[in-house]
């Protein structure tokens, strides 16, 4: 059972009657990449769940950019591509990982454990000598039970309250360019929510575009955030909730499991001139 990282060696290996693999490529600027991509060449067998589509819900101007989706839906829609309690998930992308992360941190928010990240996504899959096509896989329909949750969400109104009771530290894992309020080009206020830490998702991968290993991003984060920090008291974020699950999957590689996401993130916060700003 892979439940964080997978490499293309470990899911070719696979038996393929227990595995459904999840192509979730996609582009904030181009958001009919990510199909087209797939048409054109995926992993034999993957099925394409698109960020905006199968892996978000639906906007209010209020709730962020990439709201959580309905979970009794993505149940479904899950089902509908076999993934039942026995299923091996792998999801993988063609950028940092980010997108993989996303739907990794929404299947164990329904609580599915065997869910892994291809590390370095669709081009160490293709560098390792995997096959592609462009075939529609066939579906073999089951039924996806929601189980007790494996990754825990907090709301804005946590976020709110933390700004006093200093509960927890919240990590932005975007740029910090972005994080300082400097060249925000994605939403229409720039800076950061007052008292969190940056970590910039990026910071976890190596130049081969893989995770670093385990003992690295220990040290990594523990310099952050001190040696012995507890991790149910980080609540990760980032623009829209997206980044964000790309952190929260690196301090489960690193041995810090527990860790919660804000799914809002940024985009929902900054919505409401009334919660304040830090530059």
């Amino acid at each position: 059972m892979y439940t964080t990282l997978i490499s293309p060696a470990q899911l070719a290996g696979l038996p393929a009657e227990r595995l459904v693999v999840l192509d979730c490529r996609f582009q904030l600027d181009q958001p009919d990449y990510g199909h087209a991509a797939y048409s054109a060449a995926h992993i034999p067998g993957a099925h394409y769940l698109h960020l905006d589509y199968h892996l978000s819900g639906s906007k209010n101007g209020h709730n962020g950019r990439h709201p959580l989706p309905d979970g009794q839906r993505l149940a479904v829609d899950l089902g509908a591509i076999g993934v039942d309690e026995d299923t091996q998930v792998v999801a993988y992308d063609d950028g940092a990982g980010q997108y993989a992360a996303r739907a990794w941190w929404l299947l164990r928010w329904l609580g599915h454990e065997k869910v892994a990240v291809l590390d370095g996504g669709f081009a160490a899959w293709q560098a390792g000598g995997g096959a592609v096509d462009a075939e529609t896989p066939q579906r073999r329909s089951c039924r996806f039970a929601i189980r007790p949750p494996l990754q825990q969400a907090v709301d804005a109104g946590a976020v709110q309250a933390n700004l006093a009771s200093r509960d927890f530290t919240v990590v932005d894992a975007r740029s910090a360019e972005r994080f300082r309020g400097v060249g925000e080009t994605i939403d229409p206020v720039a800076g950061h929510i007052p008292g969190a830490a940056n970590r910039f998702f990026m910071n976890n991968l190596d130049a081969g575009q893989r995770y670093k290993p385990a003992a690295q991003l220990r040290a990594e984060w523990e310099a952050l955030l001190g040696a012995g920090f507890d991790p149910a008291a980080i609540v990760h974020q980032c623009g829209s909730g997206v980044t964000a699950c790309q952190n929260l999957l690196a301090m489960e590689i690193a041995g810090f499991a527990g860790s919660r996401l804000y799914p809002g993130s940024w985009s929902e916060w900054c919505s409401d001139p009334a919660r304040p700003v830090e530059r």
